[in-house]
């Protein structure tokens, strides 16, 4: 099972925690099984029609996802998975 780092905007719909084991071959069944245990993670990083929202960053091993093969990067047991969400806004 890979480790699922989880930013502090999604930990309550984890319980609270801050990493989480998930299994999962690539990076997009680690999401998709995340998702199957937590469906509040899923509301908040999914579109309807299940896609990953533009403004979220998913990182393997401390690598961009998207610079690698996307939902098709391969993950095992020692890797990890972080999910960040993009921050806008503020005070002008």
């Amino acid at each position: 099972m890979s480790t699922v780092k989880i930013p502090p905007v999604l930990r309550q719909a984890v319980g609270g925690d801050r990493t989480v084991e998930v299994p999962g071959a690539t990076m997009g069944e680690v999401l998709d099984a995340l998702c199957a245990q937590f469906p509040a993670v899923g509301s908040q990083i999914l579109t309807g029609d299940g896609q990953l929202h533009k403004y979220v960053n998913v990182y393997v091993n401390d690598e961009d996802a998207r610079l690698l093969q996307w939902t098709d990067t391969p993950v095992g047991d020692a890797d990890t998975v972080m999910i960040l969400p993009a921050m806008a806004g503020g005070a002008r």
